[in-house]
């Protein structure tokens, strides 16, 4: 009896003669189904090892028409005649019985209950599974992470592709606004020198000051409600770097809305460029420092 299937897990070779020639047989060796039937063309009974997890039915028949090169027609059916996908996994298949056709000749399957492995083979195999997760890790984070910074280089690299005409339209666009600010700015200084001069000019040469101090007391008390009433509509104190930042966006805004600049769009991509600027960093901190002490730690 040979045992078959892909040669790059098994390569050993078992002989006997305990089977019927035609019979198919489905046995549990090792926690893993065996498969044992007749090659129609070598007449030599096979048993092939199922990965249960892994293997699907494609790929068992694969296998068969692989060791067989006379199988031409292979296919899987159930006990009422309905074909079952290429894509089930072995272990729904071996739950419960089937049908093996080969060159349109049916084989009948009947699948035995998996032996229940025991508590101590189920501790031995997590301790095999975290050992293989650790080992994996310490041989390919490196790697890994050489790739992942290749990747987040790229990536900042094509962000900063776009993002390069919407920095040049933006500069304009914050240029001119940064020159509306300021003109309005000194207008305003301007406004004010003008009514100091005007209340001078009305105290000392044309009336008195008993006659100008209710009107600049007047004056002084509706320049309260003016800064009051910006309290109240924009919830911000009158200061004025405040009121400085709030006309410059005002005039950013509408110059971007008149020169089409999608300002959502800069802002994301902004922030994606600073994430993966983060990531990159921390990525290469990790690489450069944290993995030399892990390697020489676990060696």
């Amino acid at each position: 009896m040979k045992l078959c299937g892909n040669s790059k897990y098994y390569q050993a070779l078992h002989y006997g003669t305990v089977m019927p020639p035609d019979e198919i047989t489905v046995n549990y060796r090792h926690g893993l189904p065996l498969v044992t039937l007749t090659l129609p063309s070598r007449k030599e009974r096979c048993q092939f090892v199922v990965k249960p997890m892994l293997s699907t039915v494609g790929s068992f028949l694969q296998d068969l028409q692989n060791e067989d090169k006379g199988i031409k027609t292979a296919a899987i059916i159930t006990a009422d005649g309905s074909e079952i996908p290429a894509s089930t996994l072995m272990d729904t298949l071996l739950m419960k019985g089937f049908k093996l056709v080969i060159n349109k000749l049916a084989y009948d399957v009947q699948c035995h209950k998996k032996e229940k492995p025991t508590e101590e083979h189920m501790i031995e195999l997590e301790n095999l599974k975290s050992l293989v997760h650790r080992l994996f890790t310490i041989l390919h984070l490196e790697e890994f992470q050489k790739k992942r910074e290749r990747h987040l280089m790229a990536k900042i690299d094509h962000l900063k592709e776009q993002l390069q005409p919407l920095e040049q339209v933006k500069a304009r666009i914050e240029a001119r606004s940064e020159a509306k600010t300021s003109g309005l700015l000194w207008a305003g200084l301007a406004l004010l020198s003008v009514q100091g001069g005007a209340l001078a000019w009305l105290t000392w040469w044309v009336y008195s000051w008993d006659i100008m101090e209710p009107i600049t007391f007047f004056l002084t008390f509706a320049n309260s409600m003016v800064f009051f009433a910006y309290f109240i509509i924009t919830r911000q104190n009158y200061t004025y770097s405040s009121v400085r930042s709030r006309q410059f966006l005002q005039f950013f805004h509408k110059k971007s809305k008149q020169q089409c600049f999608d300002v959502e769009q800069y802002n994301k991509l902004k922030e994606d460029l600073t994430k993966a600027t983060e990531s990159l960093e921390n990525v290469r901190h990790s690489l450069h420092f944290r993995m030399p002490g892990e390697l020489n730690k676990k060696n």
